[in-house]
């Protein structure tokens, strides 16, 4: 029995882990038929997550969401959060998942990871019906 109350904790913790990540991958479809990026900040108030660590915790739920969409074939809603301070791309951890999911090789930080991100935007965009994609990739 005392091993048994020693592991509910870190299943409490995949509870959790799983609730965010089915929030998260809502708020993103949500924000998708914006036709507008989000910032992890933005999606961590969305969510109502406390500190600490909200940005990290939206980091972690973002690459468990990338796994779970290149598996089944669909556009990485994580394409949709993007760093305030990076001028409208995803932080550096996005290109590094996408590596390790095989669906991007280049440098996280060179012009191949702004290419990159653009595309997947639009794919996720048409995906989920955004009726105003113009609005984010600047097309007129």
């Amino acid at each position: 029995m005392g091993s048994l109350i020693k592991e509910l904790p870190r299943f409490e913790k995949h509870d959790r882990s799983c609730m965010l990540k089915e929030r998260l991958r809502q708020a993103l479809i949500d924000q998708a038929e914006t036709g507008n990026p989000t910032t992890y900040k933005e999606l961590a108030d969305r969510l109502g997550l406390e500190p600490p660590q909200t940005i990290h915790r939206v980091g972690e739920a973002l690459e468990t969401l990338m796994e779970d969409d290149v598996a089944a074939g669909r556009p990485m809603l994580a394409a949709l959060c993007v760093s305030k301070t990076l001028s409208g791309i995803p932080g550096r951890g996005f290109f590094l998942k996408a590596q390790v999911l095989g669906v991007f090789s280049g440098d996280p930080t060179g012009p191949e990871a702004r290419a990159f991100h653009v595309d997947e935007l639009q794919r996720v965009l048409s995906f989920y019906g955004c009726q105003h994609p113009h609005l984010v990739l600047g097309a007129s």
